[in-house]
């Protein structure tokens, strides 16, 4: 099995683990390639094979949930990632130190997948790219409130003036929609979360969309408006726009380390 190996870049100790993770998978049989930008970092350049270009098999994504993010954003194609978390949290990162020896013993004999719905993003005929946690309206200025509609199957249902707005997948649930009052969500449920951030209106509360649904965003602001896609880069959507939102063609995979999501979570936020 063909394995390509991404890492948290900016922390020595984890670019040191993650040589050991590699040495881990060699012993075990594993073909194992480097991403560029870790091979890059760990001195290997003549190494880097890139996530847009691979054949690999699995992605195992060492570090928090960022560098599984980015990693999914990266692919060309949708390879089965598996994260080992040496970030804060990790919701997305399921693996533990301790737990990835055993873990990887077994994998080749049996594994099982899970798919991730992600939301993609247009105004008008203009792609505006995917996310697998959220993507995130705000002004380019700080302080600065923007008004939205949300368009419901051609009906608008809601009007609000905020910060910003939260649209998030069930994954996303436990990540910037709950730090703005949003509920968590079952990762199984096929639908948009739709969280104002800091509303002016206490009655503005967030909204569950099944992903069937015509969902559109309209947005008015005095300044421009910018679209944030899991945390990386910033588009730039100007004033008064009507945003598309719709299920990505392409849900990332995961590999299913056989956890309970709910007790993952209970445990992850008490361990904050």
């Amino acid at each position: 099995m063909k394995t390509l190996l991404i890492s948290r870049i900016d922390i020595p100790e984890v670019l040191a683990y993650a040589a050991e993770v590699e040495a881990l998978l060699l012993s075990y049989g594993y073909h194992v390639a480097i991403e560029g930008s870790t091979a890059i970092a760990m001195g290997r350049e003549d190494e880097a094979e890139w996530l847009d270009e691979t054949d690999a098999d699995i992605v195992v994504a060492i570090g928090g949930d960022g560098t599984v993010l980015l990693a999914v954003q990266k692919m060309r194609r949708q390879i089965p990632v598996i994260g080992i978390n040496k970030g804060h949290v990790g919701f997305l990162a399921e693996l533990e130190s301790a737990e990835v020896p055993a873990f990887f013993r077994n994998l080749q004999r049996r594994m099982r997948l899970e798919l991730r719905m992600r939301i993609a993003l247009s105004i008008g005929d203009k792609y505006l790219g995917e996310a697998l946690n959220e993507a995130v309206v705000v002004t380019a200025r700080p302080a600065k409130m923007l008004k939205f509609t949300i368009v419901i199957d051609g009906v608008a249902v809601e009007e609000f003036r905020a910060d910003g707005l939260v649209l998030a997948t069930p994954t996303g649930s436990t990540a910037y929609a709950m730090s703005g009052g949003g509920p968590i969500v079952d990762p199984k449920f096929d639908g948009f979360l739709l969280v104002p951030l800091a509303p002016y209106m206490l009655s503005s509360r967030p909204h569950l969309i099944d992903s069937s649904r015509d969902l559109k965003i309209r947005l008015e602001s005095a300044k421009p408006a910018q679209l944030v896609l899991d945390g990386r880069g910033n588009v730039p959507i100007g004033t008064s726009v009507e945003l598309t939102v719709r299920r990505a063609e392409n849900p990332a995979v995961f590999i299913d380390a056989g956890k309970n999501f709910f007790l993952k979570v209970r445990e992850k936020l008490h361990s904050l």
